[in-house]
């Protein structure tokens, strides 16, 4: 099973940026977390990051017949990319939504999510877990796909 881990604008600035909202550790130390959760999961994983909206698109249309499941962080496109909306319904990729902090206790323009709406759920609030929850999640669901009891 192979997973895109894919991320959107500034989380590349983890440990820089607002640090009582995104936390002390920095992007690399993200990454690695998510390569130790790969490794425990026993998938592979590709991590992306992008602070453009289209190469976003084209990293989740590349993904298309190449992995079984997406993990994104949209950032600050989360909240108005019709365009990454689009490219998520287009794929037909099973994807959950990921935010470090809970965007649901911010300003209010950050609790609405335009492109959740195409993907199977959504986890924030809960700094880099909610990325190995969001994974595990995924590989259940492809072992319920894979694997279908008898009745």
């Amino acid at each position: 099973m192979k997973l895109l881990i894919l991320n959107g604008p500034n989380i590349n600035m983890l440990g820089i940026r607002e640090s009582a909202v995104y936390g002390a550790e920095d992007y690399v130390a993200l990454c690695q977390f998510i390569k130790a959760t790969a490794l425990e999961l026993g998938v592979e994983t590709e991590i992306k990051q992008s602070n453009c909206e289209g190469e976003l698109v084209t990293f989740i249309q590349e993904a298309y017949g190449e992995v079984d499941g997406i993990v994104i962080n949209p950032a600050a496109y989360t909240h108005y990319s019709i365009a990454l909306l689009d490219a998520l319904k287009s794929v037909k990729i099973p994807a959950i939504e990921v935010h470090l902090s809970n965007i649901h206790a911010r300003e209010d323009f950050r609790h609405k999510s335009v492109t959740a709406a195409a993907c199977k759920g959504q986890i924030c609030g809960l700094g880099f877990d909610g990325y190995a929850l969001a994974m595990r999640a995924l590989v259940d669901m492809n072992r319920q796909l894979v694997f279908k009891p008898p009745q």
